[in-house]
């Protein structure tokens, strides 16, 4: 057996493991089978891994499922970032549900906190190893082939160190990324030597997330041979997207209109220039969640299947096993797109009022729980866009940002116009957007990151579940611990201030 195929077995075996732990401490809603297929990650033979395109595209499938675990992209990022801030309050408070998470009590033995690092570990190593057994075999595909594989696996490794960099470092507006972000590890690992590598800081993984991404770039295709492919696997235009919310979260708003002006037309209406995957808003925000998963609006999306289910309607849509949370009445769902009797914008049909609570019916697939997860979304990228320019200030660009607000919020109620006072200054303008994003991005695990790289306060919440206290920037709470099953192994591992 070949040095590169021990190393993705082993990981295989990590992650299997950590799902079969997931399945006995979420025994209530995930003792399916997980989303990972280690069939399809173990079948090719060692000798041949590498032989040809089918066979490396099966090792690209199985890095792009190691995405979907019960407790990364399979909902649990996603999750935890609705959680900790105050759209959703708890209806089951236990282990299973992310209670500690709601609470704001976790701590580095949390069964989120360890798993949602080593899901995210176990990954970038898969794709570290996958990349060192592609170089080592690059004669057996053409160029093309090559800079295309190598391109989808640089783009998941940098989907997972920015998922984890937001969760367990402090956001790098905060210091320009001075803080101690994450080990940095680049390598595929064959043994328990790299178990010892030291926090790089916050700016350095910035760094590689973004190298990753613009080599990705220039690498992947920019479509392929159908819809569910474009939608499934990263095309330019992915790497683009995901590079423009990258910038966002650093405050590089020069960055993001950059990025933004590669896939965003100069002129309504909106879309990504010719010639790639045609990106642009679905006609119907109903059609982004009604079960066409791989429509233009999907940049990025993960898909799930009764055998291979996801979380997300589990925890956000009561039927039919009583959903783990409700929507807060006093957050976003209290503005007038939601509250209103004369609302005629069309996301106000995904909340709906059931045993006196309001509930999310984004996700509406609660018995098989086959959702696809909208990793980017298309309206993500006009409204950071819009953000951007904004900020950026100057009456083109605010003429421009005005624009790109109005397509998302026209989408979902053609005949709405911003009243005046709401967009006709800089300041006014940002609140605004800030506040569509909230109402459009609602249950997709926007809320804390957009929070914390504003350095805005996570807020209070209470239920007849439990009370959460309000978490202010300084607080030592503000970000997730390094869980306790890396520092057990790491020597060189500093904790974050407990």
């Amino acid at each position: 057996m070949t040095n590169t195929m021990k190393t993705i077995r082993r990981y295989q075996t990590i992650i299997i493991r950590a799902s079969l732990l997931g399945c006995l401490l979420t025994s209530g809603f995930a003792c399916k089978k997980d989303l990972l297929d280690p069939a399809n990650r173990t079948s090719i033979s060692d000798a041949t891994a590498f032989d040809n395109e089918t066979r490396i595209t099966a090792q690209i499938n199985g890095l792009y499922a190691s995405l979907k675990s019960v407790f990364f992209y399979g909902g649990g990022v996603i999750i935890y970032n609705e959680l900790r801030g105050d759209e959703f309050i708890m209806n089951k408070p236990n282990v299973t549900t992310g209670q500690q998470s709601w609470l704001q009590a976790v701590n580095p033995s949390t069964t989120e906190v360890i798993n949602t690092w080593s899901t995210g570990y176990a990954a970038i190593n898969a794709v570290n190893t996958f990349l060192a057994g592609l170089e080592q075999n690059k004669n057996k595909i053409t160029a093309e082939q090559y800079a295309g594989f190598s391109g989808e696996a640089k783009f998941i490794r940098a989907l997972c160190y920015f998922t984890l960099v937001q969760i367990y470092a402090q956001p790098y507006t905060r210091d320009g990324g001075a803080s101690p972000g994450l080990p940095l590890r680049l390598k595929a690992e064959r043994s328990n030597e790299g178990n010892q590598l030291a926090r790089s800081s916050v700016a350095e993984i910035y760094n590689q997330v973004l190298e990753d991404l613009n080599d990705a770039e220039g690498a992947l295709p920019v479509h392929y041979s159908t819809t569910v492919l474009n939608t499934t696997r990263a095309t330019k235009n992915t790497a683009v997207a995901l590079k423009a919310r990258v910038d966002l979260a650093k405050g590089d708003y020069a960055g993001v209109i950059a990025e933004g002006s590669k896939i965003v037309s100069a002129e309504a209406p909106f879309q990504a220039p010719s010639g790639g995957v045609n990106n642009k808003l679905e006609a119907s925000i109903a059609t982004v969640f009604s079960g066409s998963y791989a429509g233009p609006e999907s940049v990025f999306s993960l898909p799930f299947t009764s055998t291979e289910p996801g979380l997300l309607a589990n925890f956000f849509n009561i039927a039919p096993f009583n959903g783990s949370y409700y929507l807060n009445a006093s957050a976003t769902i209290s503005d007038p797109v939601y509250s209103s009797a004369t609302s005629a914008d069309a996301r106000k049909n995904f909340v709906f009022t059931n045993t006196s609570q309001k509930w999310l019916s984004k996700f509406k697939v609660p018995v098989s729980y086959s959702d696809w997860v909208p990793v980017i979304r298309y309206a993500e990228v006009l409204l950071t866009y819009a953000e951007a320019l904004t900020r950026t200030g100057g009456e083109a660009n605010l003429t421009r940002a005005r624009d790109l607000l109005a397509a998302v919020r026209n989408r979902s109620d053609a005949s709405y116009v911003f009243p005046s006072g709401t967009v006709n200054t800089q300041t006014t303008l940002l609140a605004s957007i800030l506040q569509e994003r909230k109402i459009e991005l609602l249950g997709e695990g926007f809320l804390v990151p957009d929070l914390q790289r504003q350095g805005l306060t996570l807020p209070a919440k209470s239920g007849a579940q439990g009370n959460a206290p309000a978490i202010p920037a300084a607080d030592n709470r503000y970000i997730w611990p390094v869980p306790s099953s890396e520092t057990a192994i790491n020597p060189l591992i500093v904790q974050n201030p407990l």
